[in-house]
């Protein structure tokens, strides 16, 4: 079982940049592929970025590409999201997530979510 529990949520004015953290506890986060996903208010939750377990590729959605990054230090059991230039729509609960397989179709663990508010 692993737990995880996101940080750094916030309201910043747009153009501005935001650094989410997410902590594991309950397993070491090395041997899970991680991601982030974020839902907006009346819709769906969605792929953001994701990571594999040695950090050597990541993916990212077309609206994010070039402005946000992932990345993990698996010594700190922690996941990152560092967000530039950000946009009122990029407005949402901001989740992470972690799997075991090697080939992630769902990922079996989640976060509580971090709320990111982004004002115009």
């Amino acid at each position: 079982q692993v737990q995880l529990v996101e940080s750094g949520g916030g309201l910043v004015q747009a153009g501005g940049s935001l650094r989410l953290s997410c902590a594991a506890s309950g397993r070491t986060l090395s041997s899970y592929n991680l991601g982030w996903f974020r839902q907006a208010p009346g819709k769906e939750r969605k792929f953001v970025a994701a990571i594999n377990r040695s950090g050597g590729s990541t993916y990212y959605a077309d609206s994010v590409k070039g402005r946000f990054t992932i990345s993990r230090d698996n010594a700190k059991n922690t996941v990152y999201l560092q967000m530039n230039s950000l946009k009122p729509e990029d407005t949402a609960v901001y989740y992470c997530a972690a799997d075991p397989s090697a080939v992630v179709t769902t990922y079996r663990y989640w976060g509580q979510g971090t709320q990111v508010t982004v004002s115009s």
